[in-house]
């Protein structure tokens, strides 16, 4: 069978949310290409997993930035999600919506319909709040939210420090009011990962109109000279394959691979495609461009406490008995650190008391952490690790090209940190990390701080350190951005400008970056424009 009525490409969180939304009434045929393997991995279900999947070359892109200018020509790893579920199944699952402005600033560029007020509702009707429902929370959705089950004692010690800095505590930062420092919420079931795929389309296998191709690399987007999207050529077992879209083809790649195989279809900037020999259909100079995400650093502490994450004896121990936890339980009663993100609390403050919002974000993670946990090496030590990262980060990068062959990689040019306010802001970022290590319970079982170390104490040293250390903490978006200028690739409903029966669904919509954690929103924007879809095709 090779003719559907909607074709989605990437069964990322949008992808999974429109093919569960799209087949749910069995009147349309919908088939869903995803480039990596299915999902049966145990690194994806159990949720500190998470650590191996950073290592994961086969369900993780594993993409580098180009030499990054403004980072001491670093190349910055991206891991991106490559199965089904995307990156919501290589995540550490944290549910955050961001701040009611963020969305209220979209609406504000001229986006109608996506306020706050016009976005809630599917950010409650997408989820189950296992805490009950309430004006901010919803029951019964597929996307199950849940408390996490591993709170080991040091992130009570956190809290506490924060707040003898003079952090106030948050219960939920996805309430009334996001400021202030607590435990995450996470996208888990009794214990394990509930990702995209598990909430929106592991239920739905079974739907007779639902085809779902693992391994299919798309390679481009079919256009015919009416300018409409026609349908999609993929690679699969070494054999391309063309199938066709009766109604609209839905582009669901994320921030990085979007905009690639918009340009590799000849969607893009003139320059750009002509670069890479690739016939031009229609110019879009926006395709690419407005990359945002947010710039992280981290504080590392030595930590006397055995009861955290190290590769030391009493750790390990502790970590053995852990696990009696989670397998020897009743599935629906697993606990313990093999059901944790790593990063259970944070938070969300503000860099200056003046300010009307938070703009860093906090993760607490009980270890010594450093390259993406990829550092075994940094794990011999009994460490504790802050990362603080800035919400709304001025810098901008893009996506271009390496060449026309879709099998090479995106090229992430990311700028992070090239604008001098978000410099500052990093700046005081580890300042405020280092205060909270700095204030008791756990200034009292702190040794010596390995980053960014003792000797860095001017701004200047601390900038440097920076450069040399700043990575992103996943959130790409902005590079197929909603709006109506220069720069805008999609209108409010998502529909490309300039060509028919084509939409890009994923979080590269967004023309500015939410304050959090991106996986819910992207969800949300699945769900909200799924239902534009299905009133406009009724």
């Amino acid at each position: 069978m090779n003719n559907f009525d909607f074709i989605i490409i990437g069964a990322g969180s949008a992808g999974c949310v429109l093919a569960d939304k799209l087949s749910a009434s069995g009147e349309y045929q919908v088939c869903l290409l995803e480039a990596g393997p299915k999902d049966s991995h145990w690194s994806i279900h159990m949720p500190l997993g998470v650590i191996e999947l950073m290592r994961d070359k086969v369900r993780n892109w594993q993409y580098h930035s180009s030499p990054e200018i403004s980072q001491n020509n670093r190349e910055i790893f991206n891991p991106r999600g490559k199965t089904l579920g995307g990156s919501s199944s290589i995540n550490a699952m944290l549910y955050t919506r961001g701040q009611k402005e963020d969305y209220d600033h979209w609406r504000d560029l001229g986006n109608k319909g996506w306020g706050f007020d016009d976005v809630l509702p599917y950010f409650k009707r997408t989820q189950h709040q296992e805490r009950g429902e309430c004006e901010f929370h919803g029951i019964n959705g597929p996307l199950n939210v849940a408390d996490s089950r591993a709170k080991p004692p040091v992130h009570d010690d956190f809290m506490l420090s924060a707040q003898q800095a003079g952090f106030p505590l948050n219960d939920d930062f996805n309430g009334d009011s996001q400021e202030g420092i607590g435990y995450y919420q996470m996208t888990q079931i009794n214990g394990q990962r509930c990702s995209a795929a598990k909430a929106f389309l592991t239920p739905n296998l079974g739907r007779s109109n639902l085809t779902v191709i693992t391994g299919a690399h798309v390679q481009n987007i079919l256009i015919d000279k009416n300018k409409k999207a026609t349908g999609v050529c993929y690679k699969a077992n070494g054999k391309k394959q063309n199938i066709f879209a009766k109604k609209e083809v839905l582009l669901s790649a994320g921030a990085f691979n979007s905009p690639q195989i918009l340009m590799l279809s000849g969607i893009g900037p003139k320059e750009e495609l002509m670069k890479h020999n690739i016939p031009l259909k229609h110019e879009l100079s926006g395709v690419g461009e407005n990359l945002q995400d947010h710039p992280d650093t981290i504080v590392v502490t030595h930590h006397n406490r055995t009861d955290i994450f190290a590769l030391r004896p009493k750790s390990i121990w502790w970590t053995a008995k852990q696990a009696l936890k989670y397998f020897s339980t009743d599935k629906k009663l697993r606990s313990g650190i093999f059901t944790s993100a790593v990063a259970e609390s944070g938070g969300f403050i503000k860099s200056k008391p003046n300010l009307s919002r938070p703009d860093i974000q906090l993760h607490f993670i009980p270890a010594a952490f450093d390259d993406h946990g990829r550092n075994f090496k940094m794990l011999m030590n009994y460490g504790i690790s802050v990362h603080a990262c800035l919400l709304r980060p001025k810098s901008r990068g893009s996506v271009t090209l390496y060449g026309g062959e879709p099998s090479l990689h995106p090229k992430i040019t990311l700028n992070m940190l090239q604008d001098e306010d978000d410099q500052k802001d990093m700046i005081q970022a580890v300042k405020i990390a280092r205060s909270i290590l700095a204030q008791p319970p756990l200034s009292d079982h702190n040794g010596k701080e390995i980053f960014p170390g003792e000797e860095t104490q001017s701004d200047e040293e601390i900038l440097e350190f920076l450069k040399n250390k700043t990575n992103t903490i996943y959130h790409p978006v902005g590079t197929c951005k909603m709006g109506s200028d220069d720069l805008a690739v999609v209108d409010s409903e998502l529909k490309v400008h300039g060509i028919k029966s084509l939409r890009v669904i994923d979080a590269s919509i967004m023309p500015t970056l939410i304050s959090g954690n991106t996986n819910a929103p992207t969800i949300m924007i699945a769900a909200k424009i799924a239902d534009n879809i299905l009133a406009q095709h009724a």
